[in-house]
């Protein structure tokens, strides 16, 4: 499958076989992929947790409703003291690299045929007391990876898309 054909069929799986395991081999080239996403300056601040042991997965059920059964969970976090500041001294880099990470390991997870669904539907400083993360990260989101449950799939709306003339601007 080209990239176009990925991006398109890749979907936020709400419904997984639990009993269904990501191979270890598989997981580790997804996380690679999370390893070769640029990051500014290359300095590299991401932070992955792998939730696969049943107590690890009974705590983040505690914090989202949004496991969805998955059988493996990755936390996306990034080293606060270790990012670049643009400009300006408003922004910086450690929030938009653990995005492109976490895209990266996303897209490597349906290349692998595993379905995946980004979380954000948590408060990130109860994800971090959960998982007693070291004080200097923030977690970006979760990521569910494993196999969709017979009769999962994409919403209806999943190939719904504006035009580009409404999402593209020329200057």
């Amino acid at each position: 499958m080209n990239f176009a054909e990925l991006a398109t069929a890749r979907y936020s799986c709400k419904k997984y076989n639990p009993a269904k395991k990501v191979d270890p081999q598989v997981l580790t080239r997804i996380l690679e992929a999370g390893r070769a996403a640029p990051t500014a300056k290359n300095l590299q601040e991401q932070k992955i947790y792998v939730l696969e042991s049943a107590e690890a997965l009974a705590k983040l059920d505690t914090v989202t409703p949004c496991r969805y059964g998955a059988p493996t969970v990755l936390l996306v976090a990034y080293d606060t003291r270790n990012v670049f500041v643009y400009p300006g001294e408003k922004r910086d880099s450690g929030m938009e690299d653990a995005a492109i990470v976490a895209t990266h390991l996303m897209l490597a997870a349906k290349d692998e045929g595993v379905e995946s669904c980004w979380l954000n539907f948590f408060d990130p400083a109860v994800m971090k007391k959960t998982f007693n993360l070291p004080e200097n990260e923030e977690v970006l989101m979760a990521l569910d990876l494993g196999f969709a449950a017979e009769g999962a799939g994409p919403l209806a709306n999943h190939n719904s898309r504006k035009p580009l003339s409404e999402t593209v601007t020329y200057l």
